[in-house]
Formats: C-alpha cells, sequence, structure tokens
C-alpha cells in the first residue's frame, strides 16, 4: 500500500496518491491530469478510481479531464448532483483498491455532499482517513458555503457537529487525518501548518473535538468570525459541478507568445487585463501602465481569484522567463480559463520599442518613520482586519486588500499615501490597482510591517482584557 500527498502551496491543498496491488485512485485532484497519470505510469499502475470529498470552492478540479484520460470512475458522496457522468456513493459504501479498501462515510456540514473517506488497510483496520474540509487540523471547514434556500449557516454547522462526533471521532486514536487544506486556505478560520496528524491528537488539541462540547457551543464559534468568503468561490463551485474545459485547451490558447504591438492592441482596444507576476521588486521599478501585479511567488492564484470579479476576463500576461506555462496553468486552478498569451522579450521587449512605462516609488522602513515622524503622512494598511486589529501604525487607516475595490471611495485622489502590508507582496499588489484607478501619489514601505517594527514607530497594539 501507497499513500502520497501531493500539496500544493499557494493553494493550501492536498491531493493524495493511494495506490494497491497496481490499482491506484486520486483524492481531490488539481486542474491538471498529467502529473497523476504520469505517476501511476511510473508506478505501473492504473488509476481506478477519482474521488471527491465534495464540489470544491477554492480551485477547479481535473476530476473529469482526468477521468476521460483514464477511464476512471468519478465518486462524490451522497446527494451530489453533477452535469457529468459520476457514481454518488452510498454512506457506508465500500470500494476495493488492490488489497486495501476504501469506505465512503457520509460527512454533511461544509456541504451536504462532504464525504471523508476510510482507508481499511490490508488487514481490514482502519488506518487513515482522507477528511476533505471536514476536518482540518486544528480546525473544522466553513459552514457558510453551502446555504440555499432555507438552509443557513447555523443549519450546516449543526449537521457538522454531527458528522464529526458520529462518523468520525468515534474512530480508533491511531487513524490518520489526511485533509484537504492546510494554513492559508480560506475554506477555514485558524488551520495548523501541519498538514497531516493522528486523530487522536486532534482529540486533545481541536477546539471543534472538545468532548464536553455541546452542539450550541459548537455552532457558536465556528460560526463566529467568518470573513465573507472569496468572490470566486461560488463560480468555481459551478465549474466543478460542470465540464470545465480540460487544462490542455486552456493551455494551448494562454501560452502564445505575443509581439508588442499586439500586446498593446490587445489591452487597448480589446479589454485585456494586463497582469504582471514578476518579483514586486521589478514591478516596481518599470511595468507597464495600468497593469495589476500579482506575482507567480506569492500566493498568486488566491489573489488574482479575489481581486478579479470575472472569471472569463481576457488576461495577458508578464512572466519571468520560462515560466509562462506555470502562469497559465496556475491561473486555470481557480478558473481563469481566457488566458490569451504572453508578452514575447518581457518588459524589456516593451522599452525596446519606445513604449511609456510607469514607476511605483517605495522606501525603506526608516525613512517611512522619519517622514511619519515629520508629520502630516496619510498611512494605508493593506492587511487582513485581524492583523490590524492586532497591531497598527497609530492613525494608520484600516485598507484591506480584500474588499480594495468595496472601500475605494474611502481615500481621496487628491491626497498622497504610504501604504503597507505585512512583507511587502500584498501592498504592492494595493499600489498597481491604486494606479490603475487614477491614484498616482502612492509610496509603498519596503518590507511592511515587518521592518516598520523594528523602527520604534508609535504603534496601537490590542490589549484583550477579561472582566
Amino acid at each position: 500500500m501507497k499513500i502520497e500527498q501531493i500539496y500544493t502551496g499557494c493553494l493550501a491543498q492536498g491531493a493524495y496518491y493511494i495506490e494497491s496491488e497496481g490499482e491506484a485512485a486520486i483524492i481531490d485532484p488539481l486542474r491538471e491530469s498529467k502529473p497523476y497519470i504520469e505517476k501511476a505510469n511510473r508506478e505501473g499502475a492504473k488509476i481506478k478510481y477519482i474521488f471527491e470529498t465534495h464540489f470544491h470552492a477554492d480551485f477547479v478540479s481535473g476530476h473529469v479531464d482526468l477521468a476521460d484520460k483514464t477511464g476512471a470512475t468519478i465518486v462524490y458522496g451522497p446527494k451530489a448532483q453533477a452535469s457529468f457522468q459520476f457514481h454518488e456513493s452510498k454512506d457506508g459504501e465500500i470500494f476495493h483498491l488492490g488489497k486495501i479498501r476504501i469506505k465512503v462515510l457520509h460527512t454533511p456540514g461544509h456541504t451536504m455532499e462532504s464525504a471523508t473517506y476510510l482507508l481499511l488497510d490490508e488487514e481490514g483496520k482502519e488506518h487513515a482517513i482522507f477528511s476533505g474540509d471536514t476536518l482540518f487540523i486544528g480546525d473544522v471547514g466553513r459552514p457558510d458555503l453551502a446555504q440555499k434556500g432555507d438552509l443557513t449557516q447555523e443549519d450546516l454547522a449543526g449537521f457538522l457537529f454531527d458528522s464529526l462526533r458520529k462518523k468520525i471521532m468515534p474512530l480508533p486514536d491511531s487513524v490518520i487525518v489526511y485533509p484537504a487544506h492546510g494554513a492559508g486556505s480560506a475554506c477555514g478560520k485558524n488551520m495548523s501548518k501541519e498538514i497531516t496528524d493522528t486523530l487522536g491528537n486532534q482529540k486533545k488539541t481541536n477546539y471543534a473535538l472538545r468532548a464536553n462540547m455541546t452542539k450550541e457551543e459548537f455552532i457558536k464559534e465556528v460560526t463566529e468570525g467568518l470573513l465573507p468568503p472569496p468572490q470566486y468561490f461560488a463560480q468555481n463551485v459551478a465549474m466543478n459541478k460542470s465540464e470545465a474545459q480540460g487544462l490542455d485547451e486552456v493551455l494551448k490558447k494562454g501560452k502564445v507568445a505575443l509581439d508588442v504591438e499586439t500586446f498593446e492592441a490587445m489591452a487597448n482596444h480589446e479589454g485585456a487585463l494586463v497582469l504582471d507576476t514578476r518579483k514586486q521588486e521589478e514591478f516596481s521599478r518599470d511595468h507597464i501602465p495600468n497593469s495589476i501585479f500579482i506575482g507567480i511567488d506569492g500566493d498568486f492564484a488566491p489573489w488574482v481569484g479575489a481581486l478579479i470579479p470575472d472569471l472569463q476576463q481576457p488576461i495577458i500576461f508578464i512572466a519571468p522567463e520560462g515560466r509562462e506555462e506555470e502562469v497559465v496553468t496556475r491561473l486555470s486552478r481557480v478558473g481563469y480559463d481566457n488566458t490569451l498569451g504572453y508578452l514575447k522579450g518581457g518588459i524589456e521587449a516593451w522599452k525596446a520599442a519606445g513604449k511609456e512605462t510607469d514607476q511605483v516609488k517605495s522606501i525603506e522602513a526608516k525613512d517611512f518613520a522619519l517622514a511619519y515622524q515629520t508629520g502630516g503622512i496619510n498611512v494605508l494598511d493593506v492587511r487582513k482586519p485581524s492583523e490590524y486589529e492586532a497591531e497598527h501604525v497609530d492613525k494608520a487607516q484600516s485598507f484591506p486588500l480584500d474588499y480594495i475595490s468595496k472601500n475605494m471611495e474611502d481615500i481621496d485622489h487628491d491626497k498622497a499615501y504610504h501604504i503597507h502590508c505585512a512583507g511587502g507582496y500584498r501592498s504592492m499588489i494595493a499600489a498597481s490597482i491604486l494606479k490603475s484607478r487614477g491614484f498616482h501619489d502612492i509610496v509603498d514601505v519596503k518590507g511592511g510591517m515587518k521592518e516598520i517594527a523594528k523602527t520604534g514607530i508609535p504603534k496601537t497594539e490590542f490589549v484583550c482584557t477579561s472582566s
């Protein structure tokens, strides 16, 4: 028996390869089929099943394409509905894979079709669970994404409580927990950086598995402090319920080298968004006017999904040399399939053609501290509200990147702004968006709060008081 976790850090997502006696199963695959097929070929195995724990919201799965290419059966939990052919499993149903078995545990709560897959080893022993978004390490799935009709997030939280208590917690402490996500995913509130654990340890450390917890307490705690889900989540669910275009076709259309004149025409006359995926320092020095920075080396796909509202938005891009296919692939993972090509030769080709470029002024944290002490500067903190509440520069305005479009009216075109995040990545994204909206007097603080904290600049810290 082989179990391999295939973890994708930028999405904080775990897919799984399971094999026994030349038969393989894939759990929660990403959009691209090729890595799973190549893995099975190397192992001399045939992919028999594709198990989906639920209809994912934070990425587009490649289940349909992978099934077409391998003949594998797609399996979902009870009550799943989709436009493609799949096997709707029953609670307790057993699937044979070589000498091992996979048992379906219907665990509604995160979504109504959510299933946890229990692996029984060669001796029939309960070995591991693939818990999807039902149980994470240190957390559980948010119960607000599948609200429909009269079904509220409190109703879903109640289902989740029952699923955990009746289906998962009775399992042996030795069972290994393999979740679908880790820290950084928006599918939970406070996941651990660990990406696997034993169920016994989770019973001791996971707040949602407290032995003496009432259903009312559980519902209150898992629904408290939930931020609105990223706007692309609902669109990704819809794609996962339909026969989404295969990645091969997306790459064929998107991995096209465009000369400067064609690139410029597409940006100016065809409504294409110019996405710059280089390093933030490179974007700061030189970029195409009105282009948007979201660096490939950061949390690229989630920020694209959070900030570009239309999955059908035509996108043309600038990429680090040799990483063009990676950009198209990572865009497709969150449903952006209308990528039309990249600038051949990058920004250097643009400048060589005599085209105009723009810059984002950046300063060191020590220089920001001097300007702050002089007085009269406006500071935008683009971190999450929870980060701002924990600690922020005195008199800084909370201006979360997640909600930048909604909050644009809270700032003034006639004012200059110093802008920062935690480390510099998000503030450069925000600066690029602001400049594209006509805010040109923007100064980015290099290193963000991490460096600002070293300067001794006055800060406000949240103090927790108890009565």
